[in-house]
């Protein structure tokens, strides 16, 4: 199945799973690069009230997952974008699908490096179960979804991480995707 939101950059969300796998020496487990690049998108909203990546949020019973990204990172969708930076998944990882550098990541800018470094530096030493378990403690907007998945509005992360005007930011976001939709079909 091909992508077709238009509001979603394939090629981005692979260079963010790119960056990860590379810190990981090639390859990386599933569970960790789907921790890892939700805990990017929500300390990037932290800093900057935007995501990295213009995804959906859901809840699954491992914890919090950029829903588009996952689907890609299962094989659940094709994009040449993808494949350009990412191996199909063999068991429970995914590659590199050639050797690249952070100076590769050309959709990224220096201050989605700078949090996904951060992010590295904070969690990459953590297994998979480890930081599952703590995006359960540390995530409140997660709920548990009890074997299937609930959306996770933009407003209640925006909410759990102190932001007074969490509606308002959610209404960007939005608008945003509206705009995505309208130039690019």
């Amino acid at each position: 199945m091909i992508a077709s939101n238009t509001w979603f950059n394939a090629r981005k969300a692979a260079q963010v799973a790119a960056f990860f796998t590379l810190q990981g020496d090639g390859s990386i487990n599933v569970l960790k690069l789907t921790k890892l690049i939700y805990i990017s998108d929500r300390v990037h909203m932290e800093r900057y009230d935007y995501p990295i990546l213009n995804d959906k949020f859901v809840a699954m019973p491992h914890g919090p997952v950029n829903s588009m990204t996952y689907e890609f990172i299962n094989g659940d969708q094709d994009d040449d974008g993808w494949n350009e930076f990412i191996t199909d998944r063999e068991g429970h990882n995914v590659g590199l699908t050639n050797p690249i550098s952070v100076d590769d990541l050309d959709e990224l800018s220096d201050a989605e490096i700078a949090t996904l470094q951060d992010v590295w530096t904070s969690f990459g030493s953590m297994g998979q179960y480890t930081i599952r378990d703590w995006t359960h403690q540390n995530c409140p907007e997660w709920e548990n979804p009890h074997g299937s998945s609930n959306p996770i509005p933009y407003a209640r992360v925006f909410k759990y991480l102190g932001k007074k005007n969490a509606e308002l930011l959610e209404e960007k976001i939005d608008e945003s995707r509206d705009l995505a939709e309208i130039l690019y079909r």
